[in-house]
């Protein structure tokens, strides 16, 4: 079995594994670096149709192009994708058509989410693409053995995400990146422990593991707590005349859930802004996990957004409005706002929360700043991190680790200085840096 650990493994974002097994090669996700993306739109002032050329450009795409040095690229036979964000997903339009023969499995939402945007982008895939539910698996048919690809439902910050496990005669491949242990999800079922009990009794060769928080000594909360944050941040807001934004991660859908719920007890009338959400909220319509579809206002398009702006510049009180923009992204609807771009202004007294964290990178924490002391110029009242991560940190990791007991393990999901607290980690659990436990970098290819 070898490992090519394409992207991820030295930034937060990029992710991208490949894994050979004989003459067959599946490519485990292939994600977008978003503040390549963020820099891109800050800089560009005419030129804003992403191709896959301008993409590898910016450094935005896995360069999946050592795949080609390899020999392994006419090999793909299948592109599987773990879940619906943006860095797992982002990159599937731009390099899937190097990859002719590789069909794309994903699970119902995951999938209607990249249909999205290859129709939002006019982007044409002729890959073959597959539906594969949770806890069910899927046979791949390679040059070298058939191969059993089994999704194993977890628990996240999106809809339907899933562990990977690659079942071949090598050995198993499991791909758990990401997840954190939520056992009070507000949306679906907790995550499958007993199936990946019966795994790890089969033994797993190789884990790759998201990182991202193993330098975090708890466990990460459940979403209810984010819950519970959000109805205490609600019940602050009783100036019944000022303005109420709230920004989210457009795909977090159990975090919109809360925010309806609590934002019906406000008596406002409760509108989404934005494409981003749009795409998320359409694609939870689309596999009926949207509980709070006939309790909000869905806009997309720039002249029903500020027409309803200018509504709630006259009535402010009469509104919630739910918007693109948590990170400072420039163009979103919040930055457009706070910018005095749009026919709504706010005002001293008015309310922002923050239902997120700033993602840990130089180019957001610089956006969110100049935001913030925007907002404070203008007087507004800002609540933030109204959040719980999607990501486990140590003790999530310590306890995937126990269960599954794997023979090698391969930290994702970050760079060196987010990843070696996971290496720390397991060697606590017998595991021997080098050995069993492996640091990896863009590009490399680990053989077993």
């Amino acid at each position: 079995m070898e490992v090519c650990t394409i992207g991820g493994f030295e930034e937060v974002g990029r992710n991208m594994t490949a894994v050979k097994l004989g003459e067959d090669v599946i490519i485990f996700d292939s994600g977008l670096y978003l503040p390549a993306i963020v820099e891109f739109q800050e800089q560009e002032t005419e030129e804003k149709i992403y191709s896959e050329k301008k993409l590898r450009s910016i450094g935005a795409l896995p360069d999946d192009l050592i795949l080609d040095k390899l020999g392994w690229r006419d090999k793909v036979r299948a592109i599987v994708i773990g879940h619906a964000h943006l860095d797992h997903l982002g990159g599937v339009p731009y390099i899937a058509k190097r990859y002719p023969k590789a069909k794309i499995l994903a699970t119902a939402f995951t999938m209607s989410v990249l249909e999205t945007i290859l129709e939002d982008e006019k982007i044409t895939l002729n890959n073959s693409r597959q539906i594969i539910k949770e806890n069910s698996s899927y046979i791949i048919n390679g040059k070298s053995g058939k191969y059993r690809i089994e999704f194993i439902h977890t628990t996240h910050s999106t809809l339907q995400c899933a562990f990977i496990a690659l079942h071949a005669n090598e050995g198993i491949f499991f791909y758990a990146l990401d997840f954190k242990f939520d056992n009070y999800p507000i949306i679906g079922a907790p995550p499958n422990y007993k199936r990946l009990r019966e795994i790890a009794r089969k033994g797993i060769k190789v884990l790759v593991v998201d990182s991202l928080y193993s330098g975090t000594d708890r466990k990460t909360p459940s979403e209810r707590i984010a819950r519970n944050l959000l109805e205490d941040a609600l019940s602050c807001v009783r100036d019944r005349n000022s303005a109420l934004i709230i920004t989210t991660f457009s795909s977090h859908i159990a975090r919109l859930k809360s925010i309806v719920d609590f934002g019906k007890r406000t008596g406002r009338k409760i509108v989404f802004l934005g494409r981003s959400l749009n795409k998320y909220v359409k694609s939870s319509i689309k596999v009926k996990q949207c509980p709070f579809r006939k309790n909000i206002t869905l806009l997309k398009y720039r002249k029903q957004v500020n027409s309803l702006l200018r509504k709630v510049e006259k009535e402010r009180g009469k509104y919630l409005v739910v918007c693109t923009g948590h990170q400072a992204e420039p163009g979103s609807i919040l930055d457009r706002i706070v910018r005095d771009e749009m026919p709504f202004k706010l005002k001293k007294g008015d309310n922002v929360i923050f239902s997120s964290s700033i993602i840990p990178n130089i180019v957001n924490i610089n956006n969110r700043e100049k935001m913030d002391k925007r907002l404070k110029k203008k007087g507004v009242r800002i609540q933030t991190d109204v959040h719980v991560s999607g990501h486990g940190a140590r003790e999530d990791l310590r306890d995937l680790i126990e269960i599954l007991k794997p023979q090698h393990i391969i930290p994702a999901h970050g760079s060196l200085q987010q990843e070696t607290p996971m290496i720390e980690l397991v060697s606590e659990l017998g595991y021997n840096f080098g050995e069993t436990s492996h640091l990896s970098s863009n590009g490399k290819v680990l053989k077993f």
